[in-house]
């Protein structure tokens, strides 16, 4: 049955129009007001979405292992579509995608550098450094991530309702869904993964200029990033048109192939045992510093303020955003799973993988910079990681070798992002039309662009944290939704 036309395509792609041509009339003008809007912002909600956060993380413990785990998404004696191997290598492709490149030196080193508290740079800031980086790329975001997908998968799979944000906030909202309101909500939803997935394409551009500056003295400047990502377009376009069960699954399954053959040569040729003893005891400072950190805001040290507002609840801001693309992505990927395999899946293995990135990774970096003396830490976020891997052997290869990955990554993000969008926008039509899909890529590669134009990383920031605001609140009725419909799932089984 073809699904019903729905508002949310049609009014979410003019806004966007409006959007890229408002970027192009008027950059200065939009850049001066991302700034003001990321200053107020930041300050203004830092506690919020510290609390919200924290609060998402322990929801998510108690769904895993309270009465409700054992109840699947879908009928309760339906099998799961994918593989664990395959269902692993999907919802981390397109949970974390770009950002692991990116940041995998360059935060650890920034952490280690530029600490909340004390000058930096000492032995004693090592392990910190790693650990505040697992601190946002762990449990905290794939908690997030999980208790979105969840309430999408188990209204899509269990009670057959349209995979669409609105439909999750029925036992809240009822029959006003179908309306204005869902419409609305939905609409939040495509714009918030609009600019969380043009943060993540923004920073691989960067980062594969970055590389082809190393490789081959290639300027760096927005028109090379623009042609990078206009190939990529290409690329994924390509990609997009064959569907889940073709693109994505060959792409993720090979991003996590190759990912995990750097890790290897990363550790082989690296500092190894310097990189074990990081990830031990990183374990233990990450335990230590989880629940306050995880709380703080630093309304009277400066120095900490400013390092929480830029990091922490800048990634809280993100991983709310990229909870409907994500979201909705890990759930039509995961029907036929109890909630507890679902959580503990969601949550602890791409958060082990993260653990070990950063260890390794992050690790080498900080070991060049506190015993070799190379200044890692005076590099660009896009540029530390290839700066590393001049001290590595085959530096030319392994760097030509990150550049593919990335764009692997970048395509793999991308067509994901296309079909969620699409989704979204189709009334939560599982298989969107190539058209549809070719029209969001076209449509948030051109807000990549502007946001490149008007202000790179932070104006990414601030479009960030701008569409994450109202998204939380519907996370929160989303999370309410959830004990309702799971509470009434449970007493229809005792009656």
């Amino acid at each position: 049955m073809k699904p019903k036309k729905s508002p949310v395509f049609s009014i979410s792609v003019g806004l966007a129009v409006a959007f890229v041509l408002v970027g192009v009339l008027f950059t200065d003008q939009l850049n001066a007001g991302l700034a003001t809007a990321q200053s107020f912002m930041f300050e203004t909600f830092g506690w919020y979405y510290q609390l919200l956060v924290t609060g998402m993380f322990l929801f998510a413990v108690y769904l895993a292992f309270g009465r409700f785990g054992k109840i699947k998404l879908g009928p309760q004696d339906g099998k799961p579509e994918f593989s664990r191997p395959v269902w692993f290598s999907m919802l981390f492709s397109a949970g974390i995608g770009i950002g692991l490149f990116f940041y995998g030196v360059s935060e650890p080193i920034g952490h280690f550098s530029s600490p909340p508290y004390g000058e930096g740079g000492t032995p004693a800031d090592a392990v910190s450094g790693v650990a505040y980086t697992w601190l946002h790329w762990g449990f905290h975001a794939w908690a997030i991530y999980a208790l979105v997908a969840l309430a999408l998968a188990l209204q899509q799979f269990r009670y057959n309702t349209p995979g669409l944000m609105s439909s999750t906030l029925y036992s809240v909202l009822g029959s006003r869904v179908k309306g204005p309101i869902g419409h609305t909500v939905d609409i939040i939803a495509v714009f918030a993964t609009l600019f969380g997935v043009a943060a993540s394409l923004g920073l691989g551009a960067q980062q594969v200029n970055s590389g082809l500056v190393f490789l081959f003295d290639a300027p760096y400047n927005f028109t090379i990033q623009l042609i990078i990502m206009m190939i990529i377009t290409v690329i994924f376009v390509i990609s997009a048109s064959t569907g889940i069960h073709k693109g994505i699954k060959y792409l993720s399954t090979i991003n996590i192939s190759i990912s995990f053959i750097f890790l290897v040569f990363i550790f082989i040729t690296g500092p190894t045992l310097f990189m074990l003893n990081m990830f031990v005891s990183g374990l233990a400072e990450y335990l230590s510093i989880f629940i306050p950190m995880s709380l703080q805001v630093n309304p009277v040290n400066e120095q900490a303020s400013s390092w929480t507002e830029s990091w922490t609840i800048f990634y809280w801001a993100w991983w709310i955003s990229w909870t409907p693309f994500v979201g909705m992505f890990i759930a039509r990927i995961s029907k036929g799973r109890t909630i507890r395999e679902f959580i503990v899946g969601v949550i602890l293995v791409p958060s082990f993988v993260m653990f070990i990135w950063f260890a390794f990774v992050g690790g080498t970096g900080i070991y060049y910079e506190l015993y070799e003396g190379l200044e890692v830490s005076a590099q660009s976020l896009e540029t530390a990681l290839f700066y590393v891997l001049q001290e590595l052997p085959f530096t030319a290869f392994m760097s030509f070798f990150t550049i593919i990955i990335v764009t692997i990554f970048f395509v793999t993000t991308a067509d994901s992002a296309t079909f969620v969008l699409g989704m979204q926008s189709t009334n939560g039509n599982l298989n969107p039309s190539t058209r549809i899909k070719i029209t969001w890529g076209v449509l948030f590669v051109s807000i990549t662009a502007i946001l490149l134009l008007v202000g790179g990383l932070q104006a990414f920031q601030t479009a960030i944290v701008i569409s994450a605001l109202p998204l939380s609140f519907i996370v929160i009725l989303m999370c309410v939704g959830l004990v309702k419909t799971l509470n009434k799932e449970v007493k229809g089984k005792k009656s």
